[in-house]
């Protein structure tokens, strides 16, 4: 092996990567804060997902890997030790027993463009009278309609122009979102 060679390991061991990490059941989020509160570079991709709770729809954060995490180290700089003792961590994701192999940079890229777009589309939830609204499921999916009234938690009234008339409709409140 040169020293070019040389060089050239050590300036890819430098550059910061992601890695996978295993967390212990159901720990993912604490992992997330005790990783991110010793300064580690953490994204932990969720879900919010509407759950019935005590008779209720609510929004509820749930992990994309229930099991997984995602956090950003480089090979000579980081410090790895505290990582594994971090609670809610299970371990680095290794393969064949050996070093922790990186996870693509693009994947983790795309993964936070999707959480983003989500996170934008969750804005839906509650809508004002008169608000320009777009039907995203059923058989009047892709058509505009405007919002009238919240009817409950679930269920909402919205005017939709056909045969030239506005219809009352009511449909779930999830089928809904604002118009950009």
């Amino acid at each position: 092996m040169s020293d070019d060679d040389i060089r050239q390991d050590d300036a890819e061991d430098a550059v910061p990567r992601w890695y996978a990490i295993q967390c212990k059941g159901g720990e993912s989020f604490r992992a997330a804060e005790h990783l991110g509160n010793q300064g580690y570079e953490i994204f932990h991709p969720v879900l919010e997902v509407q759950k019935k709770r005590r008779g209720k729809l609510e929004w509820v954060s749930e992990p994309l890997f229930p099991y997984y995490l995602f956090i950003r180290l480089d090979r000579l700089v980081s410090n790895w030790r505290p990582i594994r003792s971090t609670r809610g961590v299970l371990k680095l994701v290794t393969f064949g027993g050996g070093m922790p192999v990186p996870v693509g940079d693009a994947l983790v890229a795309t993964l936070r463009r999707h959480a983003q777009r989500d996170q934008d589309d969750t804005a839906h939830v509650y809508f004002r009278a008169g608000e320009a609204v777009e039907i995203t499921e059923g058989p009047f999916k892709d058509l505009q309609a405007i919002f009238s009234s919240h009817k409950g938690e679930e269920r909402a009234i919205v005017l939709l122009n056909m045969l030239h008339q506005q219809q009352r409709l009511e449909m779930p409140v999830t089928q809904l979102r604002r118009r950009d």
